[in-house]
């Protein structure tokens, strides 16, 4: 079986899907999907989200540097998808979406409530590349959900039962298949 040559696009998939949230400096507040966010460095910790400058929530990170990464679940999928294709210069995507807005401890983007992790992020750089603007931040603060904490006090996001998109398509991610430095642990 041959290989085809496609065009060049973006197929890096399936990417994490999340729920970006952003208020304004009058405390007005919004909730966008965005699917091109990504770790940048881990120390310092810092992430980035790309967003077209024409969405709603453009504007909102510009004028105060600051968002919410939350992170996204199958519960959550109805409302990720909602927020993705409604606008908030139309709706309250938080109230449309039954999403609670709460309290950040540092930035003054609200954090959904039902999302099992929420990334407080400041906005360090912006570059323009084209069709979105790259937004690189540092991680300010993590909040986890206490209900997805093992008896060994460690965090187990998959029992939030996380999604990705791929291709237009949310996607519950699979079972575990080993765990980092399998493949060269030594056997016993």
């Amino acid at each position: 079986m041959g290989k085809q040559s496609w065009k060049p696009g973006n197929m890096l998939y399936p990417l994490p899907v999340v729920l970006v949230s952003t208020a304004d400096k009058k405390g007005k507040k919004n909730v966008f999907t965005v699917a091109w966010a990504g770790t940048v460095c881990s120390d310092p910790p810092m992430v980035s989200i790309s967003v077209r400058p024409e969405r709603y929530s453009y504007h909102m990170i510009k004028e105060t540097g600051e968002f919410v990464i939350n992170l996204t679940t199958e519960k959550l999928a109805y409302a990720t998808d909602y927020c993705g294709v409604a606008s908030g210069r139309d709706v309250d995507k938080f109230e449309k979406a039954r999403l609670t807005p709460v309290k950040a401890d540092i930035v003054c983007a609200p954090m959904i409530q039902e999302s099992p992790v929420n990334i407080e992020c400041i906005v360090k750089d912006v570059k323009t590349l084209g069709s979105h603007d790259m937004f690189i931040a540092r991680v300010e603060a993590v909040h986890a959900d206490e209900e997805f904490m093992d008896g060994r006090n460690r965090f187990r996001l998959e029992n939030a039962h996380p999604i990705v998109y791929s291709h237009g398509v949310y996607m519950s991610l699979g079972k575990e298949i080993g765990t980092f430095g399998y493949s060269v642990r030594k056997k016993r």
